[in-house]
Parts: C-alpha cells; structure tokens; sequence
C-alpha cells in the first residue's frame, strides 16, 4: 500500500506540477495506478466511468445553476443591492461595510460561484466603500470572505458535485447547507460590529455619517431588492417544499433570472449569448473534471486502498475529533494547490471508506468539506478570490491575505460549533424527513 500511495501521489504531483488540466492529472494518476499495481485493463474502465459520470438526472441542474448565475453576473444586480441595503444599514456598527457581507450573501444564493459573487458585488461596492472613507483593508476582507458563502448558501455548484459523486440528496444538502450559511454570516457581522466599536469609529475608519433618508425614499431604493429576493425565495420554497426538484428549480430560475436582467435593461442578445457560452465552457470544465475524478475513485476502489487506509485509521484509534482536525490541516494544504471542486473530488475518491467508518454523517460531512473549501479560497497560492480581489484592486497578494485573516480564523471557529452542535447542519435536512 505504502508503494502504490507514494506512486500515486508523485504521479499527481507530477501532471499538476507540469501545467495539465486537473481533469487529465487524475486520468493520469487512476491510469498508472491501474496499469502497474492491478491487473485489471484501464481502458475498458476508464470507458465505462466516462460513460457513468456523462449523464444524470441530478447533474443536469449543474449548468443550469451555472447559467443562471452568469445571466445575473452580467444583469446590474450589485448595483440594486447597494442602492437597496445601504439605507438600513447606516446606523448599524460599521455601516457600508455591511453591504459587502450581506450582498454577497444575498447574490451566493442565486449564483453558486465564489468568484462570481466576489466580483460582481466587488465591481461595485469598493468603489463606493473608498469614495466614502471606509478602511481599505476591512472593505476587502469582508468581500473576499463574505463571497466565499457562494460555495455554500444553495444553490451551491459545489454542494451539487458532492451530491452526485457521493450518491446524496441534493435538495438535503442544500437544506443542510442553509443553516451554516447563515451562521457565517452572522460571525462575519458580528466580527465587523465588534471592531467598528473596539476600533474603527474612533479612528475614523467607517465612512462618514450620511444624513437619515427618509421612509419613503428608503422603501423606493429597495423595492429594486425585489426581484432578486423573489427569486432567491422561489427556489429555495420550491425545492424545499417539495415542488420541484432542484433541476426544475434551475431551469425556472434561468427564466426567471434572464426577466429580472431585462427589468434591469442589461439582458440582449450579447448578453444571452456571452452568458450561454459562459456557462457552457464551465459546465464541461467540471464535468470533464468529474469525469476524471470518478475514474480515480474506480482505480482507488480497485487497487484496495482506501479501504486499507480506513482500517489502518481505524486501527490507530483516533476520536472523530482527533480525525477531523487532521482531515481540516491535510484539506486546508490541499486547498493551497487546488480549486474547491478539484479538493472535493479527489478527497471523495480517496477517504470515503474512512469517514464512513469513523461514523460521520455524509450529509454532515458535505458541508464541513465545503466550509473548507471555502477556507481555501482565500489561502495562497491559489485562492481565487485572493485572485479577483488584486484584479480589482492592485494591492499585492499578501496584503490580501493579511485582510481576510480574522474572517479565515472565524471559519475555524464555525467548523467547531458545527462538529459541537450538529444541528446547525442537520436541523432542516432531518426535519424534512419527520
């Protein structure tokens, strides 16, 4: 076994060292796997897992998801969530800065993609944020970590992938996923109330005061917040109150989603076709790349490892505690060098076996994975987000980094009460079932 893990794991050191797509490294690391430690034949296999993981009622809400994310993306919703938030929220701790937390919030649960919230909502509240006098590096640790909620609040693409490789209820994990969701949210603006308190009204560091608005003008501005929280509040009562499920969901939202950018006078021809294609070539990225990754859980399952490395677990003992602080160190390296889909499929292929055996529910687990994941987007050298944010700003990847810190420490902590309290997870999955 100790032969076949190193081979295998200087293999995809290799193919991702050297520049490949994800999707052709795990092909590469399942083919040598297979071709010299088995004696079993790899192409018969690799054709048949190809096969397996191109279709699926479950998967066809992926691009779907996707699309319609790329129509709001492109559709002047950061615009009408700034015009909409910001009246309510300039007398709470911290003002402005608030609309980076809860716009990206607001726009994960129609789009799915952390990039896509961060840029969208970024595009426009930084600029806002630095004409107004707001401290520079709180505007950008609160956008970068706050857009992370993408990967989680549902309709997550993310939480889709795990779901049809790991054989789990979608509409479950997307109930599962509300709760820590909203968790987040709140330590991230609790955080910020603290500190706009502790530290940044005395030094200045919150904007300026701005005059009250009045009631009327208040509710005007955010009657442009309508559209998208009927839209959010749609699929979510959809899927969970039984009526569709999440691929009709999607499919509904993608109309829905392609009004809502007419209302907004950005939705044409142009529009609808850089949004397709947009959605096209993101959809078979990760399809190609699910491809990959079941072909490698095949592989695994063939030469015995995994399960070998759950007995070899199992035999040491360790708690479920113990268990999970050393998957969150191994995970949160792992995250260093790959994207969040990439992690989840290539750890799926692997330690499974173990999980299972060391009792956790999957349900559960999904989410932790996730919640992870979302670390590792704001962790150089690859954080995406880390990434969007210097496009947006200029600022040099340390500073950054440095940002979003307290925001990545407060994910920690969340992780914690979830293992702590389950239900935080599992409250809404369990309760459908009652």
């Amino acid at each position: 076994m100790l032969i076949l893990s190193l081979a295998s794991i200087l293999t995809l050191a290799l193919l991702l060292g050297s520049g490949v797509w994800i999707a052709f490294a795990l092909i590469g690391t399942a083919w040598v796997a297979l071709e010299f430690f088995t004696p079993f034949a790899p192409g018969p296999i690799l054709a048949s897992d190809f096969w397996g993981a191109s279709y699926g009622w479950d998967l066809t809400a992926l691009p779907m998801f996707i699309w319609m994310g790329e129509i709001l993306f492109r559709s002047g919703l950061a615009d009408n969530m700034f015009r909409g938030l910001s009246p309510w929220l300039n007398r709470l701790p911290g003002r402005l800065l608030h609309t980076n937390i809860i716009g990206s919030g607001m726009f994960a649960a129609v789009c799915g993609s952390s990039a896509a919230t961060c840029a969208t909502v970024g595009k426009m509240t930084l600029p806002e944020l630095e004409r107004r006098g707001y401290d520079p590096q709180m505007a950008i640790g609160t956008l970068a970590s706050a857009s992370t909620l993408g990967l989680l609040i549902p309709p997550s693409i993310v939480l889709i992938v795990y779901g049809v490789v790991t054989e789990q209820s979608i509409t479950r994990l997307f109930m599962a996923g509300v709760g820590p969701g909203l968790m987040i949210l709140g330590l991230f603006m609790t955080y910020l109330i603290v500190w706009a308190l502790l530290k940044g009204n005395r030094q200045g560091l919150t904007g300026q005061d701005e005059s009250s608005m009045p009631l009327a003008q208040k509710l005007r501005q955010t009657w442009a917040l309508i559209p998208i929280l009927a839209l959010i509040g749609g699929i979510i009562f959809s899927i969970y109150g039984g009526l569709a499920s999440p691929t009709e969901a999607a499919a509904v939202g993608v109309v829905l989603s392609m009004l809502i950018a007419r209302m907004n006078g950005h939705f044409g021809m142009a529009v609808f076709q850089e949004s397709l294609f947009a959605a096209i070539r993101t959809a078979c990225m990760i399809a190609f790349i699910i491809a990959g990754a079941s072909f490698l859980t095949s592989a695994m399952g063939f030469t015995q490892v995994p399960m070998q490395l759950a007995r070899a677990i199992g035999e040491m003992g360790l708690s479920p505690t113990l268990l999970l602080v050393m998957l969150t160190l191994l995970l949160l390296v792992m995250g260093c060098f790959l994207d969040g889909i990439s992690l989840i499929l290539l750890i799926t292929a692997i330690i499974m076996p173990v999980i299972s055996a060391a009792g956790f529910d999957l349900i559960w687990f999904g989410i932790y994975l996730v919640i992870v994941v979302e670390m590792s987007q704001i962790t150089p050298p690859v954080g995406f987000n880390l990434f969007v944010i210097q496009g947006l700003t200029g600022k040099d990847i340390l500073t950054i980094t440095r940002a979003t810190l307290p925001f990545f420490l407060l994910m920690l902590l969340a992780i914690a009460l979830m293992h702590l309290f389950p239900g935080i997870a599992l409250y809404l999955p369990e309760a459908m079932n009652r």
